[in-house]
């Protein structure tokens, strides 16, 4: 029961933050701007397509109500239509959004094995060789954007083997996983490993941390003085405790990935939500943004609540607050 007070809190909280940044949206693109009806069409529209946009968008009536019925048609999946395509957001958002995921989880399961799995070993054995190396390699990766180190294996792994007659890896492009599933992890594991390099180290740091923290604590002393093996010592009682700031680190950086990796998106070329979010600003389609921006904000909320629930669950203190 505790737990669920907690976890229905946690919704409710989010609820809230969602509804506010609904709020700052729409006062940043409907109020704020001196004529909105103009600048949503664009800058070439005409009089009649002004008047139009007006029209459909009810910026004839009193703010209140321009908000709430934008808010009713949010609920229902109404974002309106692209002014640059003509399509409506959510059918142009879910063509890209299985891309996003594809490469958001993909890299996630690999950073969080990566980077558990080198804390872990690297707190088992302070000062170590491998201690040692892996703050190296470490810090080597974590000073390197994520778009340096795919620019740097495309051309070692595409463009120069290609030129030795080695097919290995794409160069760009996406496979649908429902049309063929190693074609599809063909085209994203050179995106995956980009992203889950750079993003490993900082989870590489944290779990090393907090793990060598834990192990200090007197409960982990006890439990070796009853003789317990020392893997049984750090994997089942010190690792849960030291995977909590792990898992609100993760919560962040999976939410914000799920919102479109521009930049990675863009260099592999990849037809994400980051490059739709590109072409949406180029174009100044500003319907696609508001969509865009919304649905950043839901997976950013949504992750927190999932990652508030899982540190509820490693530590049933948290569920007190």
């Amino acid at each position: 029961m505790a737990f669920t007070r907690f976890f229905v809190r946690r919704i409710l909280q989010g609820a809230i933050v969602l509804f506010v940044i609904s709020v700052v949206v729409f006062v940043m693109y409907f109020v704020a701007p001196h004529n909105v009806a103009r600048l949503i069409a664009g800058r070439q529209a005409t009089p009649a397509t002004v008047a139009d946009v007006a029209r459909r968008l009810g910026l004839n009536r009193p703010v209140i109500d321009q908000y709430w019925h934008w808010l009713w048609g949010l609920l229902h999946g109404n974002l309106g239509y692209s002014f640059y395509s003509s399509e409506p957001v959510t059918s142009l958002i879910a063509s890209r959004a299985p891309v996003t995921i594809s490469l958001a989880v993909g890299a996630a399961i690999i950073w969080l094995l990566i980077g558990v799995g080198a804390g872990t070993l690297a707190a088992r054995r302070p000062r170590s060789l491998a201690d040692r190396a892996l703050t190296a390699a470490a810090l080597v990766f974590y000073s390197m954007p994520a778009f340096l180190l795919g620019l740097l294996l495309l051309f070692l792994l595409f463009f120069k083997l290609r030129l030795a007659g080695v097919d290995l890896f794409p160069g760009s492009g996406y496979v649908g996983l429902s049309t063929n599933p190693a074609s599809w992890a063909w085209h994203l594991i050179l995106p995956w490993v980009s992203l889950a390099l750079v993003t490993a180290t900082t989870y590489e740091r944290l779990t090393r941390g907090a793990l060598l923290d834990v192990l200090g604590e007197d409960y982990i002393r006890t439990a070796r003085a009853k003789g317990l093996s020392e893997r049984r010592v750090v994997y089942v009682h010190g690792l849960r405790s030291a995977l909590a700031p792990v898992t609100t680190q993760f919560g962040i950086d999976l939410g914000t990935l799920l919102g479109g990796a521009i930049v990675v998106e863009n260099v592999f070329g990849l037809p994400g939500l980051g490059a739709l979010a590109v072409s949406s600003v180029t174009n100044e389609d500003l319907p696609v943004i508001i969509g865009l921006v919304m649905l950043a904000s839901a997976f950013l909320v949504a992750a927190n609540i999932v990652v508030d629930a899982i540190y509820a669950l490693l530590d049933p203190r948290v569920r007190a607050h």
